[in-house]
């Protein structure tokens, strides 16, 4: 069977070029745009000062036009109008037509072609094909005075206009271009500094990444990619603490129940040696799901936000410990009598391991004296014993794991240590005491959460 190789993906465009091309286009759009409002304005100014030059010279002329006509009116022959004199200077001749109401031609100068002033007989502008066309009528008398202007010599005026402009405007935008380029390529500089940064971070390099200058937008990737590396560092630490744990509380039990084994096989089965390897593989049972919970804890991973009843957590713990007998009349639980109940802002589940571990602990190392479960209405659950408690030089390495605080049994290392963590992923406290307050003896465990 013949497999097609995958096409060659083609190579992707660089942030900088893409940012210059957007650059580049957006400006060169703008400049455009620039250019036809320049083109509209220069074009609406050019005409706005002819046309006003062309009102002026209508209305100076206007008054030496009559006084031409008056003098010569004898002079007109039948169906003939007269011909102004030529002026003495060229660029000085003006072309004008005096014409009646009827549209009769009275007047007119001796440049002007016979078809320039076909247009109606109306006071104002109009255009012609050639020409723009000002009529205007006398005060007085019923006679217009028509003037002529040439649309040449606008379009002239307007390309040269133009041409001065737009010029210089082309052959600044290659060179804007060029600005544009070398600016976006300096400051995506500071980019590629962050991005080699996060590339050289590995599984032994979880340091947090420093550069400083980064603009906001920068900023605050490297305030998210700092915290990534930060919960990364976490998560490799509980990974090894639990190898650690497991390592460290594992090998005692293991080893037990191994030479309890081998004593029963070399004395035929004694049934103590199956007893106590029983008890060694309870241990271990027991010691790896405090690993797990440790685990669990550290990790926070699936960790929810949910109204918690206070109440109903302690009464579901209590429960648990009372279907053991031996329990039943040592554990007592104490809840508000009357408002509402407690309610935090947690995981319940993981609550009721914390709890669990105090009261554990509680009948462990209490004695055989009673043990009390409270939640109090500030939102606290208390585990308090009667038992003979912790010094005070003890009381400060509770939180520790694998602390040893007697040759007979362990203190309350790897349960309290559980419990911290998950007090800490709460934001609230623990709060160990020893003895109670108003007690002479005993210990007091002391969980305050925040109320929802």
């Amino acid at each position: 069977m013949n497999t097609a190789l995958p096409a060659a993906s083609a190579p992707r465009q660089t942030l900088a070029g893409r940012l210059i091309q957007t650059l580049i286009l957006w400006v060169g759009g703008v400049w455009l745009l620039c250019v036809i409002g320049v083109v509209w304005y220069v074009d609406r100014e050019i005409n706005y000062n002819f046309d006003n030059e062309l009102v002026e010279v209508s209305h100076r002329m206007f008054d030496i036009a009559l006084d031409e006509f008056d003098r010569r009116a004898g002079e007109v022959p039948d169906g003939k109008f007269l011909i102004a004199p030529t002026p003495t200077f060229a660029d000085a001749a003006v072309m004008f037509q005096v014409v009646d109401k009827n549209e009769r031609v009275l007047l007119r100068s001796a440049e002007t072609p016979g078809n320039v002033f076909d247009v109606p007989l109306a006071a104002g502008f109009s255009n012609d094909e050639a020409w723009r066309i000002y009529t205007v009528r006398h005060p007085n008398r019923d006679l217009y005075l028509q003037v002529a202007d040439p649309l040449d010599e606008r379009r002239v005026t307007l390309n040269r206009t133009l041409f001065g402009l737009i010029i210089p405007l082309g052959a600044v935008l290659p060179v804007l271009a060029l600005v544009l380029r070398k600016i976006a390529r300096e400051e995506l500089q500071v980019l590629q500094r962050l991005a080699a940064e996060i590339g050289e971070r590995s599984g032994a390099d979880l340091r947090p990444i420093t550069l400083p200058g980064l603009p906001q937008e920068l900023q605050s990737v490297g305030d998210h990619v700092n915290r990534l590396l930060d919960r990364l560092s976490q998560s490799l630490d509980v990974e090894r603490a639990l190898a650690a744990n497991a390592a460290h509380e594992l090998r005692t039990p293991l080893a037990s129940a191994r030479l309890r084994l081998q004593t029963a096989l070399e004395h035929e089965l004694r049934r103590e040696d199956i007893e106590a390897a029983l008890d060694a593989l309870r241990v271990l049972s027991q010691r790896t799901e405090k690993l797990l919970q440790l685990s669990r804890a550290e990790s926070g991973a699936s960790f929810s936000r949910e109204r918690v009843d206070l109440a109903q957590l302690a009464a579901t713990v209590a429960q648990e410990f009372w279907q053991d007998a031996r329990v039943l009349d040592r554990l007592d639980l104490s809840v508000p009598d009357s408002g509402e109940p407690p309610v935090v802002l947690g995981d319940f589940d993981v609550l009721a391991i914390a709890l669990r571990n105090l009261v554990e602990n509680a009948l462990r190392y209490g004695g055989d004296g009673p043990v009390q479960l409270a939640v109090e209405a500030d939102c606290s659950l208390v585990v308090r014993d009667a038992g003979p408690g912790v010094s005070e030089a003890a009381l400060g390495t509770l939180r520790k794991r694998h602390v040893r605080h007697s040759a007979e049994h362990a203190g309350y290392g790897l349960g309290l240590s559980i419990v911290a963590t998950i007090v800490q992923k709460h934001d609230a406290r623990l709060e160990l005491r020893s003895p109670p307050a108003g007690a002479a003896t005993g210990f007091e465990a002391r969980i305050v959460l925040q109320p929802a």
